[in-house]
C-alpha cells in the first residue's frame, strides 16, 4: 500500500483516497512575473512523479490534477510597471515559458490549470461567507482581514504557537488590521493598480484566498493531497487551511505534501548570492532529462544541492541507463510480476523513495549488459522492455538511446551530427585498409572533441561525453 508523509500529522500514513474512482491532489504553481528558476522545477518535477505514480496505481483516468496559476499579485505589478507593459501581457509571456520549461523537463499538463484572475467570482464569494461567519472583517482603509484569533486551530500545519507568532510580528504602517497576525484577503485598490469590482469596492485579492477558493472550486471542499514546495508550509499553507476549513466547515485536506529546498553548492539560493538559475539557463548546458534526473535522484522531502558535478554525475548516471539499452530489440514483452519490479513499486510505495527506485533501474542495465555479453539477446530484450516500463513512471528513458547518447547537434566543440559521422566513416575506412595510425589519429580527434566511440559486433557508435 502507498504510504504519504503527510507535513500535517509529521508521520508516515497509508494512502486511502476518498474516492478511488476520482483520487483528487492540488500543488501550489508559480507566481507568473520571471521565469522559472531551479526551485520550481523541482516542484515541477516532483508532483509530476507523484502524478504519474497515482495513475499508475488508480487508473489513467482517475487522478484529477490541478496546479494553479498566480497571475496577480505585488509582484507582478511591480514588473508590469517596471518594464510599462499591461500585466496581462506579463503574465501571458511568463506563462508561456513557464509552459515550454515545464514540456522541456517531460512534466505532463495538469488536468486543470485555474488562474487567479479568472476564479474572482469563488474569490469574492469565499470572502463574503468568511465575513457572514464572522471570520473576517473589513478595516478602515477598505482591506478585507481574516481573524487568526477565530480559527482556534491556527497553526496545526506548522507547528506554531499563536503566542509565538504573535510576539515576532510587526505591523506595517499602512495596515489596517486588528492582529499582526491577521491577513488580507481583499486590498482595497490603489491608483493605477489592476482591480475588479467587490461588495467592498474595487480591488484585489490576497495571495491565499486565491487558492483557497480555486482548490475547493475545482476538487470540492475536501480532496485528498495538497503538495507545494516546503516554503509555503507557513504562511500560505496554513492559512489556506484556515481559510477553507473556516468557510466550508469541513476537513479541507487529507495528506499534506512538501517537497524540501534547492541549495546551490550548499548554498542557500539567492539572487543576491549570485547562484540563482532559471530553468532556462540550466538547460542551456544541459539535456532536460539529466535535469529531470538529477532532482529525482534525491528523495522529494530532502535538501537538493544544486552543482555542476551533481549534474555531471546525473549525466553520467543517465549515460549508463541508455547504454544499456542501446541496440536491444524492441517489442519485447514486460513482466510486471519480476523481482525487479516488485522492489521498484515497493520503494515508490515508501512515501515516493525513488532513489531506491533508481538503484532497481541499476541493476536492471547491469542484468542487461550481462546477459548481452553471454549472447542472450532475447532475455536482454526482456529487461530492456522491463527497465523502459518501470522508469517511465519516473518521466524517464523515454528516448530512443541513441538520440539521448549523441546529444544536440552542435554540441561538443561545435561539431555536427553530419562530421561526426564523416569522421567516423573515415575511421572505418582506414581500419578496413588496416591504417590503424590514422584510424586511431581520427578517434583520438574525436575523443578530443568530446565525441566517444564503442565498437562493438563490427559495427561503431557514437555518443558524447
Amino acid at each position: 500500500m502507498l504510504q504519504i508523509y503527510n507535513s500535517l500529522t509529521r508521520k508516515k500514513e497509508p494512502f486511502e483516497p476518498i474516492d478511488p474512482a476520482n483520487v483528487r491532489m492540488y500543488v501550489c504553481g508559480m507566481t507568473v512575473y520571471d521565469y522559472c528558476h531551479i526551485g520550481h522545477a523541482r516542484v515541477l518535477v516532483v508532483f509530476d512523479m507523484v502524478n504519474r505514480y497515482l495513475r499508475h496505481l488508480y487508473g489513467e483516468n482517475h487522478v484529477t490534477y490541478v496546479r494553479n496559476i498566480t497571475d496577480i499579485d505585488d509582484k507582478i505589478i511591480q514588473r508590469a510597471q517596471e518594464s510599462h507593459e499591461p500585466f496581462t501581457r506579463l503574465t501571458e509571456r511568463f506563462i508561456d515559458a513557464m509552459h515550454e520549461d515545464a514540456e522541456a523537463l517531460g512534466v505532463l499538463p495538469p488536468d486543470e490549470e485555474p488562474r487567479a484572475t479568472l476564479s474572482m467570482e469563488q474569490i469574492i464569494e469565499m470572502i463574503q461567507t468568511l465575513l457572514d461567519k464572522g471570520y473576517a472583517y473589513t478595516a478602515q482603509n477598505g482591506d478585507v482581514y481574516y481573524d487568526v484569533s477565530r480559527f482556534s486551530s491556527y497553526g496545526k500545519l506548522s507547528g506554531k504557537r499563536l503566542e509565538e507568532l504573535r510576539a515576532g510580528e510587526r505591523v506595517a504602517v499602512d495596515e489596517a488590521k486588528e492582529d499582526p497576525l491577521d491577513f488580507v484577503l481583499w486590498k482595497a485598490a490603489k491608483p493605477g493598480e489592476p482591480c475588479w469590482e467587490s461588495p467592498w469596492g474595487k480591488g484585489r485579492p490576497g495571495w491565499h484566498i486565491e487558492c483557497s477558493a480555486m482548490s475547493t472550486h475545482c476538487l470540492g471542499c475536501h480532496f485528498d493531497i495538497h503538495g507545494g514546495g516546503l516554503d509555503l508550509q507557513f504562511p500560505h499553507h496554513e492559512n489556506e487551511i484556515a481559510q477553507s476549513e473556516a468557510a466550508t466547515g469541513c476537513k479541507f485536506v487529507n495528506y499534506w505534501m512538501h517537497n524540501g529546498f534547492v541549495r546551490v553548492d550548499d548554498e542557500k539560493m539567492s539572487k543576491s548570492l549570485g547562484n540563482f538559475f532559471t530553468i532556462r539557463e540550466v538547460l542551456k548546458r544541459y539535456d532536460p532529462e539529466v535535469v529531470r534526473y538529477f532532482i529525482l535522484a534525491s528523495h522529494y522531502r530532502s535538501p537538493l544541492n544544486y552543482s555542476d558535478r551533481n549534474l555531471d554525475g546525473a549525466k553520467a548516471a543517465l549515460t549508463t541507463l541508455y547504454t544499456a539499452l542501446r541496440e536491444l530489440p524492441a517489442g519485447a514483452e514486460v513482466h510486471e510480476a519480476a523481482e525487479e519490479a516488485r522492489r521498484f513499486h515497493e520503494a515508490l510505495s515508501d512515501d515516493f523513495n525513488t532513489p531506491e527506485a533508481m538503484a532497481v533501474l541499476f541493476e536492471l542495465a547491469r542484468d542487461i549488459n550481462r546477459l548481452r555479453s553471454a549472447g542472450d539477446v532475447e532475455r536482454a530484450s526482456g529487461q530492456g522492455a522491463l527497465l523502459r516500463h518501470l522508469a517511465a513512471l519516473l518521466g524517464l528513458l523515454q528516448r530512443p538511446p541513441q538520440r539521448f547518447l549523441q546529444g544536440k547537434s552542435g554540441e561538443s566543440g561545435g561539431l555536427s551530427d553530419q562530421e561526426i559521422e564523416r569522421l567516423v566513416a573515415a575511421r572505418n575506412q582506414a581500419r578496413a585498409e588496416k591504417r590503424w595510425v590514422e584510424a586511431d589519429r581520427i578517434r583520438d580527434e574525436l575523443k578530443k572533441e568530446g565525441v566517444i566511440l564503442e565498437d562493438s559486433g563490427g559495427k561503431t557508435s557514437w555518443r558524447r561525453e
